[in-house]
């Protein structure tokens, strides 16, 4: 497979940086430091000629290069993975994504993946609007998060619920625990969502080129560190609860990415579940609700506090 290489020359400013970190900024953080530390560790990095290792720091006038090998295609192929279906018709199909489960394949989750399983169910029929590799997604909630989640089965239904989507007209409902007490019994949190520009795998609040996000939160109930509240979203960004949560203080817990690192509770991923949906039927036109039961690792933490 052909692989593209790149040079970079060290100036004056570079001297004592580390390398990883030189390649992030250089390629203007297209590449994460991960990924740079994964190519160096299989010699493809090198400074004048030499390959180094990852806490390699340059020198003034060091010629950095990398070789970034040609990325293997990614295939969508059917798997037989149980599905928890809630609903199903000829146009949709509502499931209850476990806790772990990617939605659609990608670097590094190649298999696994809910569109896989779908596929499988489906055998094929689903809508296209999406591409190959996320065939009948019309929305997706985070590889941690669980709960309901809508298959489109064709292209009109496709864009009916997507529709629905853009004029921020679904009734999507979640439920999680937050770190700390919120001392409001309700809010709406408005801010705008767009890419952190300091870590590009975060999502950040008012940063430029963000978009309209609003969520509204309710307490259910208070505990001595924690609180079980629901979440309305008005509008859909990437990260949206999670990245709202840790702006007023309270990130959800367990979540890796936005809150505390936390043993005391042993989670895995963020507590949050996508409880309710609700939508006007694409061919019928009748609207309809549903709800994914809280999933039993949320069940027995809530007892626990």
């Amino acid at each position: 497979m052909a692989s593209s290489v790149y040079e970079f020359i060290a100036e004056e400013k570079d001297d004592g940086l580390r390398i990883d970190k030189f390649l992030a900024a250089a390629t203007d953080d297209e590449l994460s430091r991960s990924r740079i530390q994964k190519l160096i560790s299989d010699s493809l990095v090198s400074s004048n000629s030499a390959p180094v290792k990852a806490n390699y720091r340059l020198r003034a006038g060091d010629v950095v290069s990398i070789e970034i090998p040609e990325a293997s295609p990614i295939e969508a192929v059917p798997e037989n993975i149980p599905l928890d279906i809630i609903y199903e018709d000829d146009d949709l199909l509502i499931v209850n994504k476990p806790k772990g489960m990617v939605v659609h394949p990608a670097p590094g989750h190649e298999s696994g993946t809910l569109v896989n399983a779908v596929l499988f169910h489906c055998k094929g029929s689903l809508s296209g609007i999406n591409g190959a590799l996320r065939p009948g997604i019309v929305h997706r909630i985070d590889r941690d998060t669980t709960g309901s989640l809508i298959i489109c089965k064709n292209d009109p239904a496709h864009r009916a619920i997507a529709a629905q989507l853009a004029a921020h007209s679904m009734n999507r409902v979640y439920v999680g625990i937050t770190q700390g007490r919120l001392k409001d019994d309700s809010g709406v949190i408005h801010t705008t969502i767009g890419r952190d520009k300091n870590d590009r795998k975060k999502m950040a609040c008012n940063v430029p080129g963000g978009r309209d996000a609003i969520t509204h939160f309710s307490v259910i109930k208070r505990f001595p560190d924690t609180t079980y509240a629901e979440f309305k979203l008005e509008t859909g960004r990437t990260h949206q609860i999670r990245v709202h949560m840790k702006s007023i203080g309270h990130p959800l817990l367990g979540d890796e990415v936005y809150g505390k690192p936390n043993t005391k509770y042993k989670l895995n991923g963020q507590c949050l579940h996508a409880r309710t949906i609700g939508f006007i039927h694409p061919t019928t036109g009748e609207y309809m609700e549903f709800e994914a039961p809280i999933p039993e690792y949320m069940e027995k933490l809530l007892r626990a506090l």
